[in-house]
């Protein structure tokens, strides 16, 4: 297995959720041959059946590599301890599966199991999986070269979070790092800063090999965290309704006053080609948008004082009530 629109995002869920200060998450990264993504995204949902009978099992996500920004695929598989992650990871029906998936893939998967309790796991709007094999005798040198860097990053713009974790003996060998910020730019630009470039340069002596990986998830790119490090995105339903609030007067409207009096009576374009048009433009809109209506709508996506009942039942009753509205105004537009 393994990982800009947003790019889709399946998930599985099995047995009652649990305290995350025991549960673990398999974070899987894999790049699938051109031409097998039907057959890969069939061969991952035989994976979360396996999956989900397995003793230990709380959920899965599987998010869509989403070229050329991105071309891994990514799998979050969350148990509910690291004994039962590792027995899904021995397991013969995972190895048998894994097997059967050789001819879907290409190159080398990426695969780290992380303590859900630190701050900075994923999903993040953007993070880079960094691994890092050390050599051997390293280790103490490798920690403060680490602590150098992260103080170092924690001043970059755009930077939300950081967490290092150590390998796992019979599990993995390699560190493990999750840096995370609130854009591609951001995170470009930290990634190929002169500082960063510096300190690597700096560590060559103490590792064999390191490699690093991008993953973005969702609709999270359009809503902010406040740039709290281990801040969690907004719940996806609070997303989507925000989504549909800005998408459906886009719509409307361009479709009003562009797509049928333009691209279709004047420019007689194809119907096929103007709902493209449409759909690009409406794409483009809400990377302005969206950003827009969430920071006015802060204070029910991500209550100060954590998520209520009250200020979920009285956000949810505004926005459908604007959703009246603006029906309401568009229907005596027509």
């Amino acid at each position: 297995m393994a990982a800009a629109s947003a790019p889709p995002v399946s998930s599985t869920s099995s047995a009652p959720r649990v305290s995350a200060a025991g549960t673990v998450t398999i974070v899987t990264q894999t790049r699938v041959m051109a031409g097998k993504e039907v057959a890969f995204t069939a061969w991952q949902e035989t994976v979360s059946a396996a999956a989900a009978g397995h003793a230990g099992f709380i959920d899965q996500k599987v998010i869509a590599a989403s070229p050329p920004a991105q071309v891994d695929w990514v799998i979050l598989q969350r148990f509910a301890s690291m004994a039962s992650a590792r027995q899904w990871m021995q397991s013969d029906s995972r190895l048998q599966l894994m097997k059967s998936a050789q001819p879907l893939l290409m190159g080398n998967d990426d695969i780290h199991i992380i303590p859900d309790s630190g701050g900075g796991v994923l999903p993040a709007p953007v993070s880079a999986v960094i691994s890092t094999r050390v050599k051997p005798g390293q280790e103490d040198a490798y920690r403060e070269w680490e602590r150098r860097i992260a103080a170092v990053q924690a001043r970059a713009p755009g930077f939300q979070g950081y967490r290092i974790e150590p390998p796992i003996p019979g599990v993995q060998d390699s560190w493990l790092a999750i840096v995370r910020f609130d854009s591609d730019a951001s995170l470009d630009g930290w990634m190929k800063s002169p500082e960063r470039l510096a300190l690597l340069a700096e560590g060559e002596a103490l590792s064999t090999e390191v490699r690093a990986r991008t993953v973005r998830s969702g609709f999270d790119q359009w809503f902010t965290t406040g740039g709290a490090a281990g801040a969690k995105a907004p719940p996806t339903w609070k997303q989507n309704m925000v989504v549909v609030l800005m998408l459906y007067p886009v719509v409307f409207l361009f479709g009003l006053w562009v797509l049928n009096p333009l691209l279709l009576t004047q420019w007689r374009l194809p119907f096929w080609l103007a709902l493209f048009v449409g759909n690009v433009a409406s794409v483009v809109l809400l990377n302005w948008l969206v950003p827009w209506a969430s920071n006015r709508f802060s204070w029910w996506l991500q209550p100060a004082g954590g998520d209520t009942a009250r200020t979920n039942w009285l956000g949810a009753g505004v926005i459908i009530a604007l959703y009246a509205a603006t029906m309401a105004v568009f229907s005596a537009l027509q």
